[in-house]
């Protein structure tokens, strides 16, 4: 259980690197992800978004 918090943790992290290219394809933008600003900073947390790639994986995965 601790393994997948961990990868779950680093993916998020991971998207959140790599959200500002992702954008336009509307990535990051999902009823789930959470975004907030503080002092003029905006953070995003990708919770949809990592969920749906996980799922597009495992999907992947699993055919092959």
């Amino acid at each position: 259980m601790l393994k997948w918090l961990v990868v779950f943790v680093l993916a998020c992290i991971v998207f959140s690197a790599i959200l500002p290219r992702l954008a336009r394809f509307g990535i990051g933008r999902l009823p789930g992800d959470v975004r907030f600003k503080v002092r003029g900073t905006e953070y995003i947390v990708p919770i949809a978004s990592t969920a749906l790639f996980a799922i597009v994986f495992w999907l992947v995965g699993a055919l092959f």
